[in-house]
């Protein structure tokens, strides 16, 4: 069973759960998911059966977008409001000043991640080391956050939507809001609306019984070549597509006609079959432009990733 199932994560569980949940449900012995969700936060789970594990490496570094609620006036340890309670503070600020801390966020930025989450220090977890009472230095990271939306404030919680990079914690951004506003502040409540091209609109609730979940899973089920929408499609036959699958480069003769001509080296395409099936994932060696030009026989892509969808 190969395709991409969009979970709508209840609170409570593990992104590990779900997962697990999922493969008991779907009989499947090979499956991931493409972004940790804390067990606090709901919604978007993409979970990747059999050979949509290899699309992970694609689908993990897509922006996301998150609807979010902030305590003001609470410092806890994990930044969230599950952590044990550091501090608690006056809340007396106005809307004006949290709507330019907000703003303040928006673009470039480096965060540290959390002490508990599973960002790995010399293989093991971060969560493992606070949960020994360790906490080893972690440099910043750079992440992106493209838009915040302020939706509503009621002092102490303040509700917004943002879409950020991968990587970035919303957790963290509330802790740092609430150390800008001198008040402190973490994480009450959080939803996935969409990770990368996966919507709410595609998840499926684990609620109901095996029989119905798996009919669920199985009408809502992602084919392969439908889970990389930004990248261009480039169809191949039935031989090409045998050959692709055996370890042949693609050449010139095979994919320039099809290439879209705004490409350049560099760029990456997915290789489709006639009925559909994703064959390869591959990069441009050549820019699209020069494929009609020189030996027909010389490569024009490298294969990064094979697909052998059932």
């Amino acid at each position: 069973m190969d395709g991409i199932v969009v979970i709508d994560k209840p609170a409570g569980l593990t992104s590990h759960d779900v997962v697990s949940r999922v493969k008991k449900i779907l009989g499947v012995k090979k499956a991931g998911h493409t972004g940790t969700l804390d067990p606090l936060a709901t919604g978007v789970l993409p979970v990747c059966l059999g050979e949509a594990t290899k699309l992970a490496r694609f689908l993990s570094v897509e922006n996301k977008m998150y609807r979010a609620d902030m305590l003001l006036g609470v410092r806890t340890d994990t930044q969230d409001i599950e952590g044990a309670v550091l501090k608690k503070s006056s809340a007396a600020v106005s809307e004006e000043d949290i709507k330019r801390a907000f703003s303040d966020r928006i673009g470039k930025i480096k965060q540290i991640p959390p002490a508990y989450s599973a960002v790995k220090h010399k293989g093991k977890p971060l969560y493992k080391y606070a949960r020994q009472g360790q906490f080893p230095d972690i440099a910043p990271r750079d992440v992106e956050i493209f838009k915040i939306d302020v939706l509503k404030i009621s002092v102490p919680t303040v509700t917004f939507e943002i879409v950020c990079s991968k990587g970035t914690y919303i957790r963290t951004l509330c802790a740092e809001i609430g150390e800008a506003l001198n008040c402190g502040a973490c994480l009450a409540g959080l939803r996935r609306l969409q990770s990368g091209c996966f919507t709410e609109a595609a998840a499926v609730g684990l609620d109901g019984d095996t029989t119905a979940l798996r009919d669920r899973f199985l009408a809502k089920m992602l084919r392969l070549s439908q889970c990389l929408p930004a990248m261009p499609a480039v169809g191949v036959d039935g031989v090409q597509a045998a050959r692709l699958k055996a370890g042949f480069q693609p050449d010139a003769e095979m994919i320039g006609a099809h290439v879209p001509a705004f490409l350049a080296a560099g760029d990456m395409i997915k290789l489709v079959d006639p009925e559909g099936r994703l064959v390869a994932v591959a990069e441009l060696i050549l820019d699209a432009c020069v494929l009609g030009e020189g030996p027909a026989k010389r490569q024009a892509a490298k294969i990064v990733r094979v697909f052998h969808e059932g």
